[in-house]
């Protein structure tokens, strides 16, 4: 019997190389190590707006209540680390970073295909139709514990899943089945020691301590899943990051050392993807936002996400060139945009920036945008009187 067993994993394991997949191991379905942890995060309020983390709290915690019974976890990975982009676009401040797992296509639309075709194989080498389900960061799976436990890697101080040779930047999946299958075991070796320097690199200081991060202060929290406006504290704090933020990977010695590129067609980037001008940005239109990023990871923020993180950049980056673009935006259809590009024009000031801001607050009707066309413009007037 665990000869069958030890064959079935292996052959599963070929299988789903063969469908492209870089890292693949099989976890117990048992409540990962620390999953008590989540509630206490959670009642801290870490998590921020992303509320439906609450909703799923028990589910996540024990892999059997999302699918009854559950023995076995597919655990898959794919890596989407393109070329190192070039550094005198990338270090541009007039340019916008944008995290390199949204350079390609959306990986819901890679993986998912990729896990379904696994389980209907798996379906069909055991005589069984629909013995799980495949999930990928949208069903409710503590997906970093369980990689730990399919001996993918090692949760690192960022909160990451690293692997000791081939570093943290993949994408994962995970199949929950009622099948047995052999059990990988976790990484012997790995580990961030006495190192800290994701904690001490973050730009937003997110990590409250090692493997603990405030979500409410994490850049890609930030520019995707909070949908209302930045935190005006955090805002000067954001650079020219426009769409997640990659700082706590870029740091890590097991990256440096061991991170793998992707060799899969679907991440590599998109034409004008890895470093965009952000004036260009700031003119989309709806249709425009919709036909460059269709099939893209960045949709999630729709435009009106995207363009608040722009105006932030632009703010940032503080260049005149900029004001032009801010100004046909105070006119935007969407009051988010309209309020960040009042404040990118209170940082960066000079006649122009008064006039348009003067003449949008004598029609502005959001109570919100007026808040922060008076904030910008009182913040024009201490520059002045500073001068």
């Amino acid at each position: 019997m665990q000869n069958a067993v030890a064959q079935l994993t292996a052959d599963l394991k070929a299988e789903a190389q063969r469908l492209g997949f870089d890292l693949v191991g099989i976890a117990p379905a048992a409540p990962p190590p620390h999953a008590a942890q989540l509630e206490s995060w959670l009642e801290a309020g870490y998590a921020g707006e992303m509320a439906y983390l609450a909703r799923n709290a028990v589910r996540r915690a024990d892999p059997r209540e999302a699918v009854p019974g559950a023995r076995s976890i597919i655990v898959c990975g794919i890596h989407y680390r393109a070329a190192e982009p070039d550094p005198a676009l990338w270090n541009d401040p007039g340019r916008g970073r944008i995290s390199r797992y949204a350079w390609g296509d959306d990986y819901h639309d890679v993986l998912l295909p990729k896990l379904r075709a696994l389980q209907e194989w798996l379906e069909s080498r055991v005589g069984r139709a629909r013995l799980g389900r495949s999930y990928v960061d949208t069903g409710p799976v503590l997906e970093r514990p369980v990689g730990v436990m399919a001996g993918l890697g090692f949760q690192g101080k960022n909160t990451l899943l690293i692997h000791p040779r081939q570093g943290s930047w993949f994408f994962i999946g995970e199949i929950l089945v009622d099948a047995e299958l052999a059990y990988d075991a976790p990484q012997s070796i790995g580990g961030c020691g006495g190192c800290t320097r994701c904690l001490n690199a973050c730009p937003t200081q997110a990590f409250v301590g090692p493997y603990v991060l405030d979500a409410r202060r994490c850049i890609s929290y930030l520019t995707i899943e909070l949908k209302g406006p930045i935190p005006r504290e955090l805002r000067p704090l954001l650079g020219n990051h426009i769409y997640g933020c990659d700082v706590c990977q870029e740091v890590c010695p097991w990256n440096r050392r061991w991170g793998r590129f992707t060799t899969h067609e679907s991440f590599q980037p998109r034409p004008g993807i890895v470093a965009p001008e952000l004036i260009e940005l700031m003119r989309l239109t709806d249709d425009e936002f919709r036909a460059r990023f269709k099939g893209s990871p960045i949709k999630r923020a729709k435009r009106r996400g995207l363009l608040r993180n722009v105006a932030v950049a632009l703010g940032n980056w503080g260049d005149p060139a900029a004001i032009p673009a801010l100004v046909a935006a105070l006119n935007d259809h969407e009051p988010l945009i309209r309020g960040h590009a009042a404040w990118a024009l209170g940082r960066i000031g000079g006649d122009d920036s008064r006039h348009a801001l003067e003449s949008r607050r004598a029609v502005e009707d959001d109570a919100w945008v007026l808040e922060e066309i008076d904030l910008a413009l009182a913040a024009l007037t201490h520059a002045a009187m500073s001068t």
